[in-house]
């Protein structure tokens, strides 16, 4: 059986939780911060569950996870 290969874009993007849950970063961090609160900067940081309905996708494109 040959190995299976991971999507390298996903990769970067996803990672596991200890208990198998997949997290993610979230949107709207990356420019244009002047004028957002730093109370929403702040909830942007932290990272989220992806939803059930994206996880089986994820979970194909790192078999590895």
């Amino acid at each position: 059986m040959p190995k299976l290969k991971t999507r390298k874009a996903a990769a970067k993007r996803f990672r596991a939780t200890g208990s198998g849950k997949i997290v993610r970063r979230k949107a709207f961090k990356n420019h244009l911060l002047e004028h957002k609160t730093s109370d929403k900067k702040r909830k942007l940081s932290k990272m989220a569950v992806v939803n059930e309905r994206d996880e089986e996708n994820v979970r194909l494109m790192l078999p590895y996870l």
